[in-house]
């Protein structure tokens, strides 16, 4: 297959790309902005890949998209360009209907005149995959049952009501113009290369420097926790063998509240750095007031894709949280680009080099 990812240098994104490049016979076409969360050296591990090329493109420009799907002439599309920070959300919501939502119907709309002049072979094979979030159903009771593919939406932030309002579209497309159209719904992930604003990686990198570790309010808020390795798998299974209108959610099948994760961390980080003068690292923590709105508790139940593709996550909390520590203690390099804004100085050169023909 030739699959069209856009966001494909974001967190998730560049993840499901090392997946298919590096696990598959597919080839990708990244369509990636490169806003400050778009980082091409994350691509690092398959950037010599013939079966990869890169189009700097926001996909709000209708023309661009409609000539990057005349070039390609994609078999799918997984669709992962997103503004995706709730914190950044209510500080500066525009950025995020702009994206979210009118980058998702432009997108739509050139995927549906592509797909329109395939021919009948073309039309049946093709895909259009919407990845969100498990944010768009708002948040539970301690001892509520887990979000399913059926749970009604009810987001709190403007990240997630963009994203709600992103799902609602694709499935308007799908219903209206019987665009062949998949979507799943996701848990917090996370794992290497993630971008330092978030919580994990965040508290690795302020720990290691003996900087406060930020914990909002008293930490009990629960999150499921899903290694992004796991859910790239995931994504790849979905975009090829998944049924058309169907929704998927992928969890990983750990409930944490956020405290317990930064203790966990500050744990690993005591026994990988037992001589850091910032040992114990747990007495870095701070607590800070709440951000408004905050989601108590998001649980997944992922038992649909378990039962019909046989998915289930590989990596454990346990696991995937120590080889992720062990990643940012690996990787200072990249770290520190990211941390300085070496990496956006550098992004024209990076991009202009990285940009090739797919070939095959």
């Amino acid at each position: 297959m030739k699959i069209l990812i856009t966001g494909g240098a974001g967190f998730i994104g560049s993840a499901v790309i090392r997946h298919i490049i590096g696990n598959t016979r597919d080839r990708v076409i990244n369509v990636d902005k490169l806003t400050y969360a778009g980082n091409l050296e994350s691509l690092a591990p398959v950037s010599g890949s013939e079966r990869c090329a890169f189009e700097q493109v926001d996909i709000c420009d209708r023309p661009a998209m409609d000539r990057i799907f005349a070039r390609y002439q994609p078999d799918a599309v997984m669709h992962l360009a997103a503004e995706s920070h709730v914190d950044r959300s209510i500080d500066g919501p525009a950025a995020f209907i702009r994206t979210n939502i009118t980058g998702t119907y432009t997108l739509l709309e050139a995927a549906r005149d592509y797909w329109i002049n395939l021919d009948a072979d073309g039309k049946n094979t093709f895909r259009f995959h919407h990845i969100s979030t498990d944010e768009v159903f708002g948040d539970l009771e301690d001892t509520g049952d887990p979000f399913t593919e059926k749970t009604p939406y009810a987001p709190s932030s403007p990240y997630s009501a963009s994203k709600a309002a992103a799902d609602h579209l694709v499935r308007a497309w799908q219903r209206t113009y019987a665009l062949p159209a998949l979507i799943t719904n996701c848990s917090n992930n996370y794992g290497p290369y993630h971008f330092p604003e978030k919580m994990i990686p965040l508290m690795i990198l302020n720990a290691i420097e003996g900087k406060p570790l930020p914990v909002y309010g008293n930490g009990d808020q629960v999150r499921d926790w899903l290694y992004v390795e796991d859910h790239a798998r995931a994504l790849h299974m979905v975009v090829t063998r998944g049924i058309i209108g169907e929704t998927y959610n992928i969890g990983g099948h750990n409930e944490k509240k956020n405290i317990d994760v930064v203790h966990a961390l500050c744990r690993l980080l005591d026994e990988f750095l037992p001589d850091s003068p910032f040992t114990p690292h747990a007495s870095l923590i701070t607590h800070v007031v709440d951000r408004p709105g905050h989601d108590r508790r998001y649980a997944i139940d992922a038992s649909k894709i378990q039962r019909e593709m046989g998915w289930e996550p590989i990596e454990s909390f346990e696991t995937g949280i120590r080889k992720t520590v062990r990643w940012y203690l690996d990787n200072p390099d990249w770290c520190r680009r990211v941390q300085d804004g070496t990496y956006q100085r550098e992004r024209l050169g990076m991009s202009a080099g990285a940009k090739e023909t797919l070939t095959g």
